[in-house]
C-alpha cells in the first residue's frame, strides 16, 4: 500500500506521525514524504539549507521512507500564494505516487503554513471517483496546535489512535536528526515533552504509547 504524508517544513514528518510511519514501513508499505515548504532557513529569506535537507533526509533513512520530495514554496508566507496553486502543485503528486492513505497536518493549529496545507490537502484528496485515497488523516504538530485559539475554529480532536510503542525508537532516532530544531524542557518541542504527549495519547487509546489523528476521510469501496 503507498502511503504519503504531505508536511510544511522539514521536521514536521516527524513529530507529527514518524512513528505511524515507521510502523506502516513495518508493514511493508511504500511511504513517501513531500515536503511543500522551504524549511527553517527561509525565515532568514533563504532557501532550504543543505542541513536542512540532509536532515531530512537522514530521517527518512531512520524511517525506512523514500528520500523527502520538496515543493520550495515559501516558508510561512503560503498565504501570499493562490491556493489553487498550492492545490495543483500537491495534486500532481498525489497523482504521480497514487497514495491510499495521506496524512497531513490539522486544520487546528496555530501556524498559518499548517491552516493552509490543510485546506489544500482536503480539496487535493476529496473523493472524487477515480480518486485512489481511501484515507486522509490530520496530525498534531507540537508547540503549534496546542497553541490555537477557539477564534481559529474547533480544536484538534482525535479520533484515531496508532500504538507507537514498538517503533518509538525510530521516531526518537529520526527527532535525533533534528537536533537543531529541538528544544530544552519544558519547552513543547523538547524530547521529553514529545514523549509525554505519545504516553498521553495512548493512556486515552489504552494503549503504551500512541500518536492521534483526526480522520477527514475513510472510504470503503
Amino acid at each position: 500500500m503507498k502511503i504519503l504524508v504531505v508536511v510544511a517544513h522539514p521536521d514536521d514528518e516527524v513529530l507529527g506521525v514518524g512513528a505511524t510511519l515507521a510502523r506502516h514501513v513495518s508493514n511493508g508499505d511504500d511511504v513517501h514524504v513531500l515536503v511543500a515548504g522551504e524549511g527553517p532557513a527561509a525565515r532568514g529569506g533563504k532557501s532550504v539549507s543543505n542541513e536542512a535537507f540532509a536532515a531530512a533526509k537522514e530521517a527518512a533513512m531512520e524511517l525506512g521512507t523514500h528520500p523527502p520530495e520538496l515543493l520550495g514554496l515559501p516558508d510561512n508566507r503560503l498565504d501570499t500564494l493562490p491556493l489553487l496553486d498550492v492545490i495543483q502543485s500537491i495534486e500532481a503528486v498525489i497523482e504521480r505516487v497514487a497514495p491510499r492513505v495521506v496524512y497531513t497536518h490539522s486544520g487546528a493549529d496555530l501556524n498559518a503554513d499548517h491552516r493552509i496545507l490543510h485546506q489544500a490537502v482536503v480539496t487535493a484528496c476529496r473523493p472524487l471517483p477515480d480518486s485512489l485515497v481511501r484515507k486522509l488523516y490530520a496530525f498534531e504538530t507540537v508547540s503549534s496546535t496546542e497553541w490555537s485559539t477557539a477564534a481559529m475554529g474547533a480544536s484538534f480532536r482525535p479520533t484515531h489512535f496508532v500504538g507507537i510503542t514498538a517503533f518509538w525508537s525510530k521516531k526518537l532516532a529520526a527527532l535525533h536528526c533534528y537536533e537543531s530544531e529541538m528544544r530544552e524542557f519544558p519547552h513543547a518541542r523538547s524530547f521529553e515533552a514529545i514523549e509525554a504527549i505519545a504516553r498521553l495519547r495512548g493512556s486515552q487509546s489504552g494503549l503504551g504509547m500512541a500518536e492521534a489523528f483526526e480522520t477527514l476521510l475513510d472510504i470503503e469501496s
